[in-house]
């Protein structure tokens, strides 16, 4: 779906939280017992928790619910609105303690109480609405139903929650549901395991992923381009241990106010905890000796694996998972060189982007919450520098940004950087964050031209971001049809019959000392069917051998679509494929 510009938003938001009223009276119509909680607009859609009892409902529901939204919605003509006071509120939604909740939680905190009635149904809520219901919900559909605890909290009730989209015409619902479709085509847990590129095993445990052969060799193909990359722009690499006392993350800070620390362990009388982050880890390497300016900027990087204890229900496959490897880096750099190194990773990032047809990205520079200042390490002016450093940086760049507030690390702002893959949805991907605050909490230092002591400022630099929610986002952008340099198997030669299979394996010798990762499919199963199975797993390149092929030492070369390239010598062949991985088409 096309990007909207701020006041657009806005519309969007009012039309999806619209329509979750709708949903919520359908509903409250057909299970009179079910209770209405929150719901708001979200990306492309909307969901409304319910507590329904005893009430058990499904997927299956969900063509009765629209078709009583369908039937309410004509007397819809208008919402009306009325701010009431605490007492009013509790009166009118008595039956209800989800609002009861929430009204007594907004009072506290000095909000005023709002109902809104769009004629028979009211509720309590401040959100957006449309202005007449009845002629803008009209373009609705019903996605899906899922579990959801009561304010996010594992400790609270399980509720109900459906999710549904809505959209201002039927053209936009149309091109939004055949997006939805096709997603799903592409959904990478399922092309993963069609592909065996990895598994989430119960015996381990849900958001640890296993990979596979040729999964572990995606990865590994992904992250030495990376390296070579980053080698070739100077950055140096290092290795860390999974674990660390305690008191290194209270120094940094990460103890007092990261939230998704795994709980410490005991070793030797001494607390450890799983290392959620890489830095300062980096940081002792930083402090290991006196630094001079000389040595600025010193990149170091890892592909390091990380553990985070993300909650049950926002696990995905590899998109988000407990335990991930970043391809972190963290540049240590002198102030009046900021922004040239800032330049120097956008310019990476967009490389990277380049080299994997990503072409459509925009920034958000991402700044305190100015209302919530305790969220953060450092003095104002600290943060104020850091960041219009960084607005800088992306307005030299001529990319499409905007202001991300509150969506600051509680250490520095940050660079994030959203693209957009084959299905236009949008991902965010690059994190580049400014930091003057570590170097404070651990002193760092170096000797400058004159003798004297400066402190660096630290960039930490994710380009990939999560490498594992990177090869995610790769397998569905792709389909599973990865190019031939980053394929795990780029050719497969399939022997006609078992009468060719002594030259098979010596046209695979030849693919292997050619550097072209190959295998010989000599099953005893029909040619044809092993041609189908090929083209099904989206192998780059497929070489029939049979007895023509045999004696004039070719291959008959068949093209990854269906294309047929004809017979060629295997020598042309292998050039052929080194030609095209080097030139990463």
């Amino acid at each position: 779906m096309a990007q909207h510009n701020d006041m657009d938003k806005q519309q969007y938001d009012n039309l999806r939280h619209s329509c979750a009223h709708l949903l919520a009276k359908a509903v409250r119509e057909l299970w009179p017992g079910a209770h209405n909680a929150i719901g708001p607009a979200i990306e492309h859609g909307f969901y409304q928790d319910f507590d329904m009892g005893d009430v058990k409902i499904s997927d299956d529901d969900l063509p009765k619910i629209e078709h009583k939204m369908q039937e309410i919605l004509p007397s819809w003509k208008k919402f009306t609105f009325q701010e009431v006071s605490l007492e009013e509120a509790l009166r009118l939604f008595k039956h209800n303690p989800y609002k009861v909740e929430l009204a007594q939680e907004f009072t506290a905190e000095g909000k005023k109480l709002q109902t809104n009635d769009p004629g028979n149904f009211l509720d309590l809520c401040k959100m957006g609405h449309v202005d007449h219901p009845d002629k803008e919900l009209v373009h609705f559909k019903l996605l899906s139903i899922a579990g959801a605890y009561w304010r996010g909290n594992e400790k609270n009730k399980m509720l109900t929650r459906i999710y549904g989209t809505v959209f201002p015409t039927k053209e936009e619902l149309e091109t939004y549901l055949h997006q939805l479709e096709e997603a799903k085509k592409r959904d990478h847990r399922k092309l993963g395991k069609e592909q065996e590129l990895f598994l989430i095993s119960p015996s381990v445990g849900s958001g640890f992923p296993l990979y596979m052969p040729k999964g572990a060799l995606l990865k590994r193909t992904l992250e030495n381009w990376l390296i070579a990359e980053k080698e070739k722009r100077g950055f140096t690499f290092v290795w860390t241990p999974h674990v660390a006392k305690s008191e290194l993350y209270k120094q940094s800070g990460h103890w007092q106010k990261y939230d998704a620390m795994f709980q410490p362990m005991k070793i030797d009388e001494e607390e450890y905890v799983l290392k959620p982050m890489n830095c300062p880890h980096h940081f002792q390497i930083y402090n290991a000796r006196p630094r001079s300016y000389r040595e600025m900027p010193l990149y170091l990087a890892e592909n390091a694996t990380v553990y985070r204890y993300e909650k049950a229900g926002e696990l995905n496959g590899l998109l988000r998972v407990r335990a991930l490897t970043q391809d972190d880096t963290h540049a240590f750099v002198r102030h009046q060189d900021i922004g040239i190194e800032i330049q120097k990773v956008i310019d990476l990032t967009f490389h990277v982007y380049k080299t994997f047809g990503f072409n459509d990205y925009k920034a958000r520079v991402s700044i305190r919450d100015k209302k919530n200042l305790d969220k953060y390490m450092g003095n104002p002016a600290t943060w104020d520098k850091a960041e219009t450093a960084l607005v800088d940086a992306v307005k030299k760049q001529h990319v499409e940004y905007f202001i991300g507030d509150g969506e600051a690390a509680f250490y520095g702002p940050k660079i994030d950087v959203m693209v957009k893959d084959t299905l236009g949805r949008e991902w965010q991907l690059t994190t580049i964050q400014l930091d003057f605050i570590q170097p404070e909490n651990f002193d760092m230092k170096f000797t400058n031209e004159k003798g004297e002591e400066e402190r660096p400022a630290v960039l930490h630099i994710a380009i990939l971001g999560s490498v594992d929610r990177f090869l995610g986002i790769l397998i569905e952008h792709f389909a599973g049809a990865f190019p031939t340099w980053l394929a795990p198997v780029q050719a497969v030669v399939i022997p006609i019959s078992q009468d060719q299979n002594e030259y098979a394996e010596k046209v695979l010798g030849e693919l292997k000392a050619g550097g072209i990762r190959a295998e010989n499919w000599n099953e005893a199963e029909s040619m044809q069917n092993r041609i189908r199975k090929a083209a099904g797993e989206k192998v780059p390149y497929i070489l029939v051998v049979g007895k023509r092929e045999a004696e004039g030492e070719t291959v008959a070369v068949r093209k990854r679509g269906n294309v047929d390239l004809g017979a060629m010598r295997v020598e042309k062949f292998v050039q052929n494929v080194k030609e095209e991985v080097e030139k990463k088409v």
